[in-house]
């Protein structure tokens, strides 16, 4: 995204269809807020790589982690949901 053009938040929401129509053609475009770069709009296609890519590489660490635990004991789906949401509650009717 070296090449691609640079626009204040301001003149993204005053321009936002033209942008869109540029990521259409696959020109990327970075939003800037206080001339710090802090968005981009990207060609939907290079989104959708970009995504791919993160997912193998999370793919790669699981596996690599799965090879180096070896046989080590694993939580459980249950155990996982227990711990964000604590136990069962009983039902009450």
């Amino acid at each position: 995204m070296d090449d691609s053009a640079s626009v204040s938040v301001r003149e993204a929401r005053a321009n936002l269809a033209r942008l869109l129509d540029h990521a259409e053609e696959g020109e990327p475009t970075v939003i800037t807020r206080g001339g710090t770069p802090v968005a981009a709009i990207v060609p939907i296609e290079e989104y959708n790589a970009l995504e791919a890519a993160a997912d193998e590489l999370l793919a790669r660490k699981a596996l690599q982690t799965l090879a180096e635990e070896g046989d080590a004991p694993r939580a459980t789906l249950a155990d996982v949901i227990a711990d964000i949401f604590g136990p069962p509650k009983p039902d009450v009717a």
